[in-house]
C-alpha cells in the first residue's frame, strides 16, 4: 500500500538538515498542515503523510497503530529517508510513539502533540453520526453539508474541520474521502494505547494545550514509561487543535526542541 504524502523534497540549501515527518490526527490530513509546511520547508525537507483511510491514501481494513506505523516506515523507505524528526498530533501522535518504539534508531527527535499513551473513552459518536447524515443527505455543496452536520455537532470549527474531507463526485454530490467504514470498524484500536513494548529512549517533546483534556497531569507516569527523556510544554489558552489555534507558538516549540539537541 502506497500512502499519499506532501513532500517538499530536498532543496540544495537544506540538504544536510534532518527531514521532518508530520502525522495528522483522526479525520485530518496532510493538507491541514500546509501553513506549517510552508514555514518549515525553508530550513528542511518536510514530509506530511496521509495515514491509511485518510486524505488521499488508500482505504484498507485495520487501524492498529503497529500497522499504521509500518505504513509510514514503508513510505519513508520508498523515499530513501533513513533518519528523521517525527511529529504526530492526536491519533498521529500515537502512530508516532509506536513508530519511535519499534524503530528507535531512525527517530532523531519525537514530538507528540496533545495526546497521551493511554486508552481513551469513546468520544466521537456525534462526529460519526454527523458524517453518516451527510452520506444519507447527499449534499451538493459544503454549505449544505455543514447544515446537515449542525444537527449533530454544535461546534462550527469542528464542522469546518470535517468539511475539509469532502470531495465532489462526478454527479455533483459531496462525499467523504476518508474511509469512514474502516475507521468506524477500527475505532477501538484508535482509542487504545500505542503499540510497542520498549520505551523510546531518545529526546522527546510533549506539547499539550492548556485548555485540552487529552493530556492531564495524571498521565505523567504513562508518558514517562513510553518516553523517559520527555520534555513537557503547555500552550496556555490552546485546546486540542493547538497547532491551528496557536501556530506560531507551536512551531516555535518544535523548532527550539529539534535545534537544541
Amino acid at each position: 500500500m502506497q500512502l499519499h504524502c506532501i513532500d517538499t523534497g530536498v532543496a540544495e540549501s537544506v540538504d544536510t538538515a534532518i527531514p521532518l515527518v508530520v502525522l495528522h490526527g483522526l479525520f485530518g490530513s496532510a493538507d491541514n498542515w500546509r501553513s506549517h509546511i510552508k514555514q518549515w520547508q525553508v530550513d528542511r525537507r518536510v514530509i506530511a503523510v496521509d495515514l491509511r483511510n485518510h486524505g488521499r491514501s488508500p482505504h484498507v481494513e485495520g487501524m492498529r497503530y503497529a500497522a499504521m506505523a509500518s505504513d509510514v516506515v514503508a513510505l519513508l523507505d520508498e523515499l530513501d529517508v533513513e533518519r528523521f524528526d517525527l511529529l504526530g498530533h492526536s491519533m498521529g501522535g500515537k502512530v508516532a510513539m509506536t513508530l519511535a518504539r519499534l524503530h528507535s534508531a531512525r527517530v532523531a527527535h519525537l514530538i507528540v502533540a496533545d495526546i497521551a499513551p493511554v486508552a481513551y473513552e469513546h468520544g466521537h459518536d456525534e462526529i460519526f453520526a454527523a458524517m453518516r447524515r451527510v452520506e444519507t443527505g447527499q449534499p451538493t455543496s459544503r454549505r449544505e453539508a455543514a447544515a446537515i452536520m449542525e444537527e449533530e455537532i454544535e461546534s462550527a470549527p469542528t464542522r469546518q474541520f470535517l468539511a475539509t474531507n469532502l470531495v465532489r463526485g462526478d454527479d455533483g454530490v459531496m462525499r467523504w474521502r476518508v474511509g469512514l467504514d474502516e475507521i468506524g470498524a477500527g475505532y477501538e484500536d484508535i482509542i487504545a494505547p500505542p503499540d510497542g513494548d520498549q520505551p523510546f529512549e531518545g529526546p522527546a517533546l510533549l506539547i499539550r494545550g492548556g485548555d485540552s483534556h487529552y493530556v492531564l497531569d495524571r498521565h505523567r507516569d504513562a508518558v514517562a514509561a513510553i518516553m523517559p527523556n520527555v520534555e513537557w510544554q503547555t500552550l496556555e489558552g490552546a485546546g486540542h487543535w493547538l497547532h491551528a489555534e496557536q501556530p506560531e507558538a507551536f512551531r516555535d516549540a518544535v523548532n527550539r526542541f529539534t535545534a537544541a539537541s
